[in-house]
């Protein structure tokens, strides 16, 4: 992934901040695309999850990272755009088989779950992952075939 998208709501604020100057660190300033919020103050993380979700459908990113408190409400709000895969992570291995068997465009983390240095070496580890393709993308056709209109 070459670009991402980055987003979050109130509670996950701070680890987006770190993340994405982490990010842009890694893969150079225009490289990454905060999508908010511009600040901790409360907002709800379906909208952020829906930016995000929208900016990679539209092709304007590769991939993006979501963060709300526990990363499950986030993930759930992503995953209702059609042919959006926001895996849930907590761990290196999540995010390696999260993008090796699942091809996942989003990883989405909790930040009262992940600490900062678990959350780089997440987010690093699913940058790096291939989709293994083979078995896998049989699964990935069979899961698109569940959504609505499909």
């Amino acid at each position: 992934m070459r670009t991402l998208a980055i987003g979050s709501d109130h509670a996950g604020f701070n680890l987006k901040q770190a993340l994405a100057e982490h990010l842009r660190a890694r893969l150079g300033d225009d490289a990454v695309l905060d999508m908010g919020p511009p600040s901790a103050a409360r907002v709800d993380y379906p909208d952020y999850a829906a930016k995000v979700a929208d900016a990679v459908l539209a092709g304007t990113v590769d991939g993006g990272v979501l963060i709300c408190g526990t990363g499950i409400g986030i993930s759930i709000a992503a995953n209702k755009r059609a042919g959006i895969r926001a895996a849930l992570c907590h761990d290196v291995t999540t995010a390696r088989m999260a993008r090796a068997h699942n091809d996942a465009q989003i990883v989405a983390l909790g930040s009262r779950v992940v600490g900062e240095q678990v959350a780089r070496d997440l987010v690093d580890a699913f940058l790096e992952t291939a989709f293994e393709g083979g078995r896998h993308a049989d699964r990935i056709t069979k899961i698109h075939t569940l959504e609505p209109g499909a």
